[in-house]
């Protein structure tokens, strides 16, 4: 086998082995989506039914009993609220220890990453008792300062891991210049960053959307966002996996569609920084 024909072989076997992967990992999602369209019996009967009639009426049910807008927007607010928040908190952050790092900045950064490692139950009770004393208990607010206290970690380290690749020379030229520290992060690091923020904020967006353990302790009905809809859907009576589906899909769907559309700038924000 000649060398070249050696590196066709290759690229066959890694692109089947990277499809397998896709597939192995899509088909969970696939799965739920036909599922929203089944009936309960078909969606429990063993051998699965894989030839069926579709039917809407789960969607509709849904809408019906959980006021499906609703705790979309939950989500939503919330979402974008905690991301933007994170964003104007740790990009002077990252700028900060990026470009005049000190003795203990690798340490902070080290203790930043370490409080992801304590169990949520840890801490909550102490927040549920602040929550309440403080009138926030099912209220989009709580769940916004939650959400960004939970994510600002991995964002600072994914800024950090860019800004402090980004070429010096160009910062003390716009010193040179005149710039001040907030000219230098407006007018310079976020343009060049535009990449690396965009890809940090639809990780944090996602991480975000997906919450749900903060969701089911400190929202009720008002603030409930889509993760805490989809959990109403289990009862003592059982799980009813249409409807389930259905409500995963539609839960989804939102996050998965912006997904598609920012992959651009995912991609690109991935391909450095953080993971380079």
């Amino acid at each position: 086998m000649t060398l070249n024909q050696q590196r066709k072989l290759k690229t066959i076997l890694t692109g089947l082995f990277a499809w397998t992967i896709a597939l192995v990992l899509f088909f969970p999602i696939f799965w739920m989506f036909i599922t929203s369209f089944k009936t309960e019996l078909q969606a429990i009967s063993i051998p699965p039914t894989l030839f069926f009639e579709p039917t809407l009426e789960n969607f509709e049910i849904v809408q019906e009993r959980s006021d499906y807008i609703h705790h979309a927007w939950n989500s939503v607010v919330t979402s974008f609220g905690a991301t933007i928040l994170a964003l104007i908190i740790a990009i002077p952050a990252a700028y900060s220890m990026a470009f005049f790092p000190g003795k203990r900045t690798k340490d902070i950064l080290l203790w930043m990453l370490s409080t992801k490692m304590l169990p949520a139950v840890g801490v909550l009770v102490p927040i549920y008792i602040l929550c309440r004393d403080y009138g926030l208990l099912d209220s989009r607010t709580a769940l916004v300062i939650i959400f960004t206290l939970m994510n600002l970690p991995i964002v600072v380290w994914m800024l950090f891991s860019y800004f402090k690749d980004l070429p010096k020379e160009i910062l003390e030229a716009a010193r040179m210049d005149g710039a001040t520290p907030w000219d230098e992060v407006v007018k310079v690091v976020m343009p060049l960053s535009v990449g690396a923020i965009s890809s940090t904020a639809l990780l944090s967006i996602v991480l975000c959307w997906n919450e749900a353990f903060w969701s089911l302790n400190l929202t009720a009905s008002e603030a409930a966002p889509l993760t805490a809809m989809i959990a109403s859907y289990s009862s003592p009576e059982g799980l009813f996996w249409a409807k389930l589906s259905a409500a995963s899909t539609l839960a989804c769907a939102p996050i998965v569609i912006f997904g598609w559309f920012c992959q651009k700038q995912l991609v690109q924000g991935l391909t450095f920084g953080a993971v380079k």
